[in-house]
């Protein structure tokens, strides 16, 4: 069974901010064995949600989670983000679809923080 990877980001009004989840995208399947990973907006930046979704289907996915591009479980990830997989689900009642986690706290994401800030302190020479 084909199953694919859909990445849901907010978006942005600037276009250029938007190719970083591109960039995540690119490396989660080469990182992963999943041949379909997509990338949608949820406001402010296409494809949406919804022509992610169709961009899956189009390459044959018989499975997608829908993986929520977000730190937080915000009224996106709670309220907004469910609707749209419902609305998926109406149109593509043949294709299996389920939510995937949001970011959330993770020891991780920490990690990187903290690498960022030792790169930040390094710039600015205050070590």
């Amino acid at each position: 069974m084909k199953t694919a990877l859909l990445l849901m980001a907010h978006g942005s009004r600037i276009a250029e901010a938007n190719n970083a989840v591109n960039e995540i995208a690119a490396r989660v399947k080469k990182m992963t064995q999943f041949e379909i990973v997509e990338v949608s907006f949820r406001e402010q930046h296409l494809p949406n949600i919804q022509q992610g979704v169709d961009a899956c289907v189009a390459q044959g996915a018989e499975r997608i989670l829908l993986v929520p591009y977000f730190l937080y479980m915000g009224a996106h990830v709670q309220e907004d983000l469910p609707e749209e997989l419902e609305e998926a689900r109406k149109r593509h009642p043949g294709v299996e679809m389920v939510l995937g986690k949001h970011l959330g706290v993770h020891d991780k994401l920490a990690e990187v923080v903290v690498e960022r800030v030792a790169e930040s302190l390094t710039e600015q020479r205050w070590h």
